[in-house]
């Protein structure tokens, strides 16, 4: 007897499976718990927001444990979203980071259970700088949701763990409610993608929406260029000196009569059998496809790819030929 060691892999998806059984009562049951909270929404929700919109400071975040974990996320949320805001550890505040909050800041406290004691330790010390409180608990009439300024209730009728004990469907439930609240007041903000943007440089999406055509062309004698009624073979040896796979043609007001292209080249190799007498005038493509310098380089991107092309011409308001970009310059900076 042999045995087919591919076999495990080979098996039927409508077999029994344990594991798959047991991901999908974890996935339903925070499923629900999440569902679950919009319809526990009030005007406590509102006057978190209210309080946040108005606050001078930060929003600081603070959670024990499971609870920490999210909070430190949703403080990042917070932060890239419009709503500068950091994660204070609660065990830490007691013994000194306390100082990192000030009166005008707001304090965003989490805890499953409402009683964590590193979290209710703190709350004294809040009210005496009058600093205001925002809570998530799951449980509305615990120490921390009733010296808060306004209770958020992240509660969920059983973990997703057996043993109803590791928080599963309650950090869920906190985190999808802290995404709501980041949101929301995203939106109260008027947050665009440029906001964004702003705050995430280093990223794609912060170079797609930050870098403009200015910022990657190549200018000055970078730039490839000759004038009309040139010679096909100066307009090819300033396509092959500059090496972008293009050349400008330009009229005595230096102005962009249209565009010199490799794949010019290969039409006029098809059409002619004698390129000595020719001018690029005769061969160029006219206009030429052209951007402005100051839209953005995802602008740049969508023009070549509409046109299948690999380089623009830049020009100013004149006309007037500025700078020369291609899609290679786009690669190298993260565009693409």
């Amino acid at each position: 007897m042999t045995i087919d060691a591919a076999s495990p892999h080979q098996a039927d998806p409508a077999d029994v499976s344990p594991l798959r059984d047991s991901a999908r009562r974890t996935l339903q049951i925070e499923h629900q718990a999440i569902g679950a909270l919009a319809d526990r929404l009030d005007s406590h929700f509102d006057h978190a927001c209210e309080l946040m919109l108005a606050c001078q400071g930060r929003v600081v975040v603070t959670g024990m444990g499971k609870s920490g974990h999210i909070a430190g996320k949703i403080a990042a949320t917070l932060a890239s979203t419009g709503t500068p805001a950091f994660f204070v550890h609660p065990g830490e505040a007691s013994h000194g980071d306390l100082g990192m909050i000030t009166p005008g800041d707001v304090v965003l406290a989490l805890s499953n259970s409402g009683e964590t004691g590193e979290v209710t330790a703190i709350l004294p010390l809040l009210k005496r700088m009058g600093t205001p409180l925002v809570s998530m608990t799951g449980n509305p009439e615990s120490t921390l949701a009733r010296h808060a300024d306004a209770h958020l209730s992240a509660a969920v009728a059983r973990e997703a763990c057996p043993l109803d004990l590791a928080p599963t469907a309650s950090t869920t439930a906190a985190l999808a409610l802290g995404d709501a609240l980041a949101v929301a007041l995203l939106e109260a903000r008027g947050f665009t993608a440029e906001d964004f943007a702003r705050s995430h440089p280093g990223g794609s999406l912060g170079k797609r929406l930050l870098l403009r055509v200015a910022d990657l062309m190549h200018q000055g004698t970078r730039l490839p260029s000759v004038p009309m009624g040139s010679p096909l073979r100066d307009a090819l040896l300033e396509m092959s000196r500059q090496g972008l796979g293009f050349t400008c043609v330009v009229d005595v007001q230096n102005r962009l009569i249209g565009v010199y292209t490799d794949g010019d080249l290969r039409r006029t190799l098809d059409q002619h059998t004698d390129l000595s007498q020719l001018s690029v005038d005769d061969v160029m493509t006219r206009p030429g496809k052209r951007i402005a310098p100051d839209l953005l380089a995802a602008e740049a991107v969508r023009v070549m790819e509409d046109n299948r092309i690999t380089a623009l011409a830049v020009v100013d308001e004149e006309g007037h030929p500025v700078g020369a970009l291609h899609m290679h310059d786009l690669l190298r900076s993260g565009v693409i």
